[in-house]
C-alpha cells in the first residue's frame, strides 16, 4: 500500500492535460511515485548533510535531481515559506498557490536598484596613534556616543550601524578573588592563606574570565618589580599553579606570559639583597620553562625554538652577566638532553676556556664573581652528566641472553657475547648431516674432540628430561615430534639472530659515539663528570 493516494495522482493527472485518467492506473503508479519521491529526497538528504545543514531546501531537492538527470523545477525558492492551500473536496491534498502574473505589470514594473560594484580602497586609519578625519573614519562622536551600544547614522545615503566595543564584566566574586590574590602575591607572599590561594588557582574551575587579568597583573608586576625577589617568586608561583589548572585555556595569553617568565630566567639581577637567593628563582622559573614547552609546544611550533633561541643568545654573548648565563644554561637543561646534546655540548669547550679565569682566586678577587663563575660551572657539569647519563640509559638491555649463546643455522654459525664491543662470527660450516639425537638436529663436528662452540651450543640447548628414555643416536631412529621441534627451534633462532644482527651496529655505533662524547666531558670536567655514568656503562667503557 503506497503513502500517495491515488487522488493525488488523479490530480496531477487533470493539471497536465490528461483527463480520462481510469482509477486502476492511479493505483498502479502511485508505488512507483512514491518509490521516485524517496529516491530524490534520500539524494537531497544527502546534498544537505555535505552542505553542513540540518534544514532542508529546494536547492537541495534541485541538486537531487540534476544528480538524477531530471530538469529541476523551476520557480520555486528557498528564500521565503511556501503557501500551500487545501484542494477542494478531498481532505488531505494540497496544492502550492501560484499567483498569475500579467507581462504588463512585470513590463512597467520600476527596476530595481543596481548592486553596487565591488572596489577595495586604502585608507589610513591612524597616522602615529591619531585618527585623521576622512569620510572612510567614523567620527569621535558616532563612537562615544548611544547608551544602547549601537549608532545609526547615514553615509551616502546608506544607514551604517556602529556597534561599540562590549565591556567585560565580571561578578562581584570575581572581583573580590582577584583582588584578594593580587595582594597576597604583593604583600605576604610568604603566608599561609598565600599558599592556600595558590591551591585554589590550581583547581578552581571557575576562573577563565581573570586569566586575562591575571596575565596582565603578571606582566606589570614583573617589569616593575625585578628587585623584590619575593614578587618575583610569587607571580611566578602564580604562573605555576595557573597552568596547573586543567579548566584554564590559556593558551592565547602565552604572548604575554613568555617575556615575563623569561625575563625572572636570565635577567642580570633578581632581588636587591645578597640574601636573596635569585638561584633558586632561577631553577623554578627554567622548570616552569619547560613545563610550558611540554603542554603547548604541540599548538605552537616555533614556541620551543624561538626559546631555545633566545637563551642560547644570551649563553653565547660574553658581554651578558654570569647570573645570566647561569638562567640559560638552566634554560637548555631543563628543555631535556637533546637540547643540550644539540645546543650546549658543542659550545661546551669554548665557553669553559672563558669561564675558567673567572674561578681562580689568582685571576679573580671579586668573591661576588668567582661565586656566580662556579655556580655556571655546577649548572654546567649537571647539564652534561644528566646528557651523558640518559645517553647511556637508551641502550637495549643485552643481560637477557646467555654470557655465549649460539644458534646453528643451514651453514652459519651466529655467536652472541654480552659484551657489546664484540663483533659477531661468522663461520661457515660443511652441509649438515642428519642423524638421530636427543633433542633438536644439530651440526656435527668431523673431529672426534668437541670444540668450545659445540659445547656452548650444548650449554644454549639443554635436553629435555622427557627425551631421556629415547634411543640413542646410535640406533638410528628419530623420535616423532623431533623434526618439527627442531625446525620451530631453528627457525626461532634464525629470527632473533636476524633482529640482533639488524639492531647491534646501531647501538655499537651509539656506543662508540657515547665513548667520545664521554672521552670529550671527562677532558673537560675531569673525575666530576664520571659520578652521573650508571655503574654497568662505567666498567664497559673503563
Amino acid at each position: 500500500m503506497s503513502i500517495v493516494p491515488k487522488e493525488t495522482v488523479e490530480v496531477i493527472a487533470q493539471s497536465i492535460g490528461i483527463s480520462n485518467f481510469s482509477t486502476d492506473a492511479a493505483l498502479a503508479l502511485a508505488p512507483d511515485v512514491e518509490y521516485r519521491i524517496r529516491e530524490v529526497m534520500q539524494e537531497a538528504i544527502k546534498c544537505m548533510r555535505h552542505s553542513r545543514r540540518t534544514t532542508l531546501t529546494t536547492d537541495d531537492v534541485d541538486e537531487a535531481l540534476k544528480l538524477r538527470n531530471v530538469e529541476p523545477v523551476y520557480g520555486f525558492a528557498s528564500g521565503g515559506p511556501l503557501r500551500f492551500r487545501r484542494a477542494i473536496g478531498y481532505r488531505d491534498l494540497f496544492y502550492l498557490d501560484d499567483k498569475d502574473v500579467e507581462f504588463k505589470d512585470v513590463i512597467e514594473a520600476p527596476l530595481p536598484r543596481a548592486p553596487l560594484d565591488t572596489s577595495i580602497v586604502c585608507h589610513w586609519l591612524a597616522i602615529e596613534g591619531v585618527q585623521p578625519v576622512i569620510p572612510e573614519n567614523a567620527p569621535v562622536q558616532a563612537i562615544a556616543a548611544p547608551s544602547n551600544g549601537t549608532n545609526n547614522e547615514q553615509k551616502d545615503g546608506l544607514p551604517v550601524e556602529i556597534k561599540l566595543p562590549v565591556k567585560h564584566i565580571l561578578s562581584r566574586e570575581l572581583q573580590l578573588y582577584f583582588d584578594k590574590i593580587t595582594e597576597l602575591a604583593v604583600s605576604r607572599s610568604d603566608s599561609v592563606l598565600f599558599k592556600q590561594a595558590l591551591v585554589s588557582l590550581a583547581t578552581d574551575s571557575g576562573l577563565h574570565p581573570l586569566v586575562p587579568y591575571f596575565t596582565y597583573f603578571v606582566a606589570d608586576e614583573v617589569s616593575r618589580g625585578l628587585n623584590n625577589y619575593s614578587l618575583l617568586f610569587a607571580l611566578m608561583r602564580v604562573v605555576w599553579n595557573l597552568l596547573q589548572n586543567p579548566h584554564i585555556q590559556i593558551e592565547p595569553y602565552l604572548h604575554q606570559l613568555m617575556p615575563s617568565v623569561v625575563t625572572c630566567l636570565v635577567a642580570k639581577r633578581l632581588g636587591n639583597r645578597l640574601a636573596d637567593n635569585h638561584w633558586e628563582l632561577r631553577d623554578f622559573t627554567a622548570k616552569l620553562v619547560a613545563a610550558i614547552c611540554k603542554r603547548y609546544g604541540h599548538v605552537y611550533n616555533t614556541l620551543q625554538t624561538r626559546l631555545t633561541k633566545t637563551l642560547l643568545n644570551a649563553l653565547l654573548d660574553p658581554k651578558r652577566a654570569l647570573t645570566q648565563h647561569y638562567g640559560a644554561v638552566q634554560g637548555l637543561a631543563a628543555l631535556g638532553p637533546n637540547v643540550v646534546r644539540l645546543l650546549l655540548l658543542p659550545n661546551l669547550g669554548p665557553y669553559l676556556s672563558l669561564l675558567e679565569p673567572e674561578m681562580l682566586l689568582e685571576k679573580q678577587k671579586n668573591e661576588v664573581k668567582r661565586h656566580e663563575a662556579w655556580r655556571v660551572y655546577g649548572a654546567l657539569l649537571q647539564a652534561a652528566g644528566q646528557c651523558i647519563y640518559d645517553r647511556l640509559k637508551i641502550f637495549p638491555p643485552l643481560s637477557s641472553l646467555p654470557a655465549r649463546s649460539v644458534w646453528k643455522t643451514n651453514g652459519i654459525v651466529v655467536t652472541l657475547s654480552n659484551k657489546r664491543k664484540t663483533s659477531m662470527d661468522l663461520e661457515e660450516q660443511p652441509p649438515l648431516k642428519k642423524i638421530a639425537t636427543d633433542g633438536p638436529v644439530d651440526a656435527v663436528s668431523t673431529s672426534s674432540m668437541p670444540t668450545p662452540m659445540e659445547e656452548d651450543a650444548a650449554a644454549a640447548t639443554p635436553l629435555d628430561n622427557s627425551d631421556a628414555d629415547h634411543p640413542s643416536s646410535s640406533s638410528g631412529q628419530i623420535p616423532p615430534d623431533s623434526g618439527s621441534e627442531s625446525r620451530s627451534k631453528r627457525d626461532k633462532g634464525d629470527s632473533q639472530a636476524q633482529k640482533l644482527s639488524a639492531i647491534l651496529p646501531q647501538i655499537w655505533k651509539d656506543d662508540l659515539n657515547s665513548g667520545k662524547l664521554l672521552v670529550s666531558l671527562f677532558e673537560l670536567f675531569g673525575e666530576g663528570i664520571l659520578s652521573f655514568i650508571p655503574a654497568p656503562e662505567m666498567s664497559l667503557f673503563l
